[in-house]
């Protein structure tokens, strides 16, 4: 699986603003609602439920917040790159720059856990999360994210491949 297999240009979201997590996962929320057609409302709560299991902010700047969506039929995606970090309660006590939601169909097995998995190595990976965070406007990150020949985000259950070119 490609990270192009989960988001899309339209989920590529630069620059974004958040205070704080609950901010920033109800902005994602919304976000993602829209594109959707699912109420917000519901998403932010899954996500919050979530989030009171443990955070998922998984250090190094990096969070992958997750949940199960009623009414979705596949995986979705999208990312964010804060203009300015905010407190996640990572495992780390850093804060997060960098933010890949996950959504999941109720239905799905555990094919999702490979994509967390794979999405958590991959922007874990300090080379790939500092290109991240020098990229110049939302199409430069949709470039990384989105491509696999240029960015290299290739995501399988084996763990992530990287382009040579």
């Amino acid at each position: 699986m490609d990270l192009a297999d989960l988001i899309e240009p339209n989920r590529v979201i630069f620059a974004a603003r958040a205070s704080n997590k609950e901010q920033l996962l109800q902005d994602l929320a919304s976000r993602a609602a829209a594109l959707l057609n699912l109420d917000a409302q519901s998403i932010f709560n899954a996500l919050q439920v979530r989030e009171e299991l443990g955070s998922t902010g998984l250090g190094n700047g990096f969070a992958l917040p997750h949940a199960r969506i009623e009414g979705l039929d596949r995986l979705f995606g999208m990312f964010a790159r804060l203009n300015r970090p905010v407190h996640f309660d990572s495992i780390d006590g850093k804060p997060v720059d960098l933010v890949f939601l996950l959504l999941i169909p109720p239905t799905t097995g555990s094919e999702h856990l490979g994509a967390l998995a794979a999405v958590s190595r991959h922007l874990r990976d300090q080379e790939f999360a500092a290109k991240l965070r020098k990229a110049a406007n939302a199409t430069a990150l949709c470039k990384l994210l989105c491509d696999p020949q240029t960015g290299g985000a290739t995501v399988s259950n084996h763990g992530p491949a990287r382009s040579t070119s």
